[in-house]
């Protein structure tokens, strides 16, 4: 875990500006770190992916390494176990604290942003409590805070002892009193089921199957794990109308790719500028509603990028130029290959796997393998239409662009 790296405000501004700049290398690495993880065979592939999911519902900036890191821990940690055990985390995770301000939410001050976003965001949806249900939740969370170590605290003279009334219940609540109370409202699994619906099954939800599912999430007192498996081992999971119904978001496309192609970069800019360029920044989510995921992933400016993405990936291990045909993507890949140079970074990939498993078919049955394997739709073009954008010299290179430009149809952007 990378320690947090102190900014002294009574340093000089060369060192303030030298320790942002430690700062922003660390938390670079942190980024890069977490793709590479995603990327890897080695690592448990549904727990980074549910990772990724919470890391967007529980949408948090923190430009401290450690802070950063320490949240995505708790998440790992929690993120196919017990909903309340991850809520109850999240609410005395310190990077959380402090985006949300509960530092400042004290029994004389109330701050309402932890309760709210709690509520709206987090757990029961928008429509299912009142205002005066935010004010007394963060009655209740007051004096949650953290010390100057990075570590949670509870501060019992900021916190407000008094009755609280919640929910249509009195009491002398405080935070996990909260959380239990919005965990009994059958409304916050209906929001969290279809969530969880949305992004691992289809953007168009079936509200019966939603009820069945939240229904069974209620009775299991909130068993994320027991959920997902009650999606995953389903056989209308697999229906043709939720194969490639999902738009990969961009760390799905960029992990795929470096686990396909076994990329490694060794330096950390391409993979930091790409995060920037395609919309979806690790550890930087837009607001605290998190990406909107799904077509917002795909505009004028990301989409020729994602189209060629794995062609782009191979050129950075490549020197000297190369032809884009879009201005933008252009700038963009130019701008990444020249800083990843000048670092002495080099990216480097393997087409091997695939020549070697594939050095005996026939074009036909390299092209139905790569398909297959690459895509989760029967692609939209026929074998004879790929081939004339295939280099044909020798089998290393038939295979190697047969699969760039399988890899660059709009097919491979689904999930």
């Amino acid at each position: 875990t990378p320690q947090a790296i102190a900014i002294d405000q009574s340093a000089s501004d060369e060192m303030k500006k030298e320790a942002r700049q430690l700062r922003r290398q660390s938390l670079n690495q942190q980024k890069t770190d977490w793709i590479a993880r995603m990327a890897s065979p080695k690592e448990d592939a549904l727990l980074e992916r549910m990772s990724l999911f919470w890391h967007g519902h529980f949408a948090c900036t923190s430009k401290t390494p450690k802070l950063a890191v320490q949240q995505l821990n708790t998440i790992r940690q929690h993120a196919l176990g017990s909903f309340r055990d991850l809520l109850l985390a999240i609410s005395e995770d310190v990077a959380m604290i402090r985006f949300l301000n509960n530092q400042q939410n004290r029994k004389k001050s109330p701050n309402e942003n932890y309760a709210r976003e709690l509520l709206e965001l987090f757990t029961i949806g928008t429509g299912n409590y009142s205002e005066q249900d935010i004010k007394e939740a963060a009655r209740a969370f007051t004096g949650w805070s953290s010390n100057g170590k990075g570590e949670f605290v509870f501060r019992k003279w900021e916190h407000d002892y008094d009755l609280k009334t919640f929910f249509g219940r009195t009491g002398n609540f405080n935070g996990n009193d909260i959380i239990d109370i919005i965990l009994e409202q059958k409304e916050t699994a209906l929001f969290i089921t279809e969530k969880i619906y949305r992004y691992f099954v289809n953007p168009k939800v079936d509200k019966d199957r939603i009820y069945t599912l939240a229904k069974s999430f209620y009775a299991s007192n909130y068993d994320i794990g027991r959920l997902m498996r009650s999606i995953f081992e389903s056989d209308w999971f697999y229906a043709p109308e939720h194969i490639g119904a999902k738009i990969k978001s961009p760390m799905d496309l960029v992990a795929g790719i470096m686990r396909t192609l076994e990329v490694d970069f060794s330096a950390n800019t391409p993979l930091i500028r790409l995060q920037r360029f395609l919309g979806q920044e690790l550890f930087a989510p837009p607001n605290v509603a998190g990406w909107k995921g799904d077509r917002n992933w795909i505009d004028h400016a990301t989409l020729m990028l994602r189209l060629n993405l794995a062609n782009h990936i191979v050129s950075l291990s490549q020197k000297g130029k190369n032809n884009y045909k879009d201005e933008a993507v252009a700038e963009m890949m130019s701008e990444i290959k020249a800083q990843n140079f000048s670092k002495n970074g080099r990216t480097y990939l393997s087409f091997e796997p695939f020549i070697q498993l594939l050095e005996d078919q026939s074009a036909e049955q390299i092209f139905d393998f790569l398909s297959t394997y690459l895509l989760q739709k029967t692609p939209n073009i026929s074998q004879a239409k790929v081939e004339q954008y295939v280099l044909k010299g020798n089998l290393k290179q038939y295979i190697q662009s047969s699969l760039l430009r399988l890899m660059s149809l709009p097919e491979y952007q689904l999930c």
